[in-house]
């Protein structure tokens, strides 16, 4: 009998124990190997599979443990490659030794890297001093940097220098968020609570999307019920001051590092002036 050794490669962002039914079916039928203990191998026994630690896994000693049967190996997140190619190429040059697979036991869903974008961002505001230092006042005009920068992409139709300066948008949004954990208990909100009333606004603003019976593809239909529900959602909070478009103007050009947008802004800035 040929020596079988599967190597199961899970998810980290989703919940231990989160497996397909073919994962599962494996992993209760074979002994399982993996290099440390995790949250997946306490789901795994709990679940009436038997869990074997190996802290230092080399390709000899998964084939050692395989002898003649099958041996499941448990990748860490990271997914172990080093120990996947040392074994590959073990096996591509004496393949007799044994069957080599790759199993999938669970993948991330569309997203899933923001949990890993929280998690940075939960770091650098506990070790770096920078932005452990901000605040919502001293980071407001960064927010507005990166968002005409992210303009500026796309006027140049550079969509590799957009997606970068989307993900420096998003940095605003994180720490943002991350600094309104700290707030005292009657002004905190956490990036949940953002991404909770980001879905609900769109519920209520795409009735044609959400609600049967209101489909439609017109689309004067469908501004006019977003601009319904929006001046709807005004009403129903007191009005607050707001800064104008040439106060927000001349705090981007006073921030940008930039001479020729600094210059483009404060063209932009004349334009608004005499057009108010």
């Amino acid at each position: 009998m040929t020596a079988r050794i599967v190597l199961l490669v899970t998810s980290p962002r989703l919940p231990a124990g989160l497996l397909t039914a073919q994962a599962w079916d494996l992993v209760r039928a074979y002994p399982v190997l993996t290099g440390a203990e995790n949250a997946q191998t306490t789901a795994l026994r709990a679940n009436g599979a038997d869990v074997t630690i190996l802290p230092s896994p080399t390709a000899a000693a998964l084939l050692a443990a395989a002898g003649d049967g099958t041996v499941v190996w448990l990748a860490a997140p990271d997914g172990d490659q080093r120990l996947a190619r040392e074994l590959g190429l073990k096996l591509a040059s004496t393949p007799e030794l044994a069957e080599m697979e790759l199993l999938y036991g669970s993948w991330d869903p569309p997203g899933a890297r923001l949990l890993d974008a929280v998690a940075v961002m939960d770091r650098l505001r506990a070790d770096d001093a920078w932005k452990r230092s901000q605040t919502h006042q001293s980071l407001a005009r960064y927010l507005l940097e990166e968002a005409y920068e992210a303009y500026d992409a796309i006027l140049a139709d550079d969509l590799d220098a957009l997606r970068g300066e989307i993900g420096d948008v998003l940095l605003q949004v994180l720490l943002h968020a991350r600094i309104a954990e700290e707030l005292t208990e009657d002004e905190r909100w956490t990036i949940d609570d953002v991404a909770g009333e980001f879905v609900e606004k769109m519920i209520r603003r795409n009735p044609h999307v959400f609600e049967p019976g209101r489909e439609t593809d017109d689309l004067d239909e469908i501004v006019t019920n977003w601009n319904a529900v929006k001046a709807a959602e005004k009403a129903a909070y007191p009005p607050r001051p707001t800064t104008s478009l040439a106060s927000a103007l001349v705090t981007l050009a006073k921030s940008s590092r930039d001479e020729d947008a600094a210059d483009a802004l404060r063209e932009a800035l004349r334009r608004v002036t005499e057009e108010a």
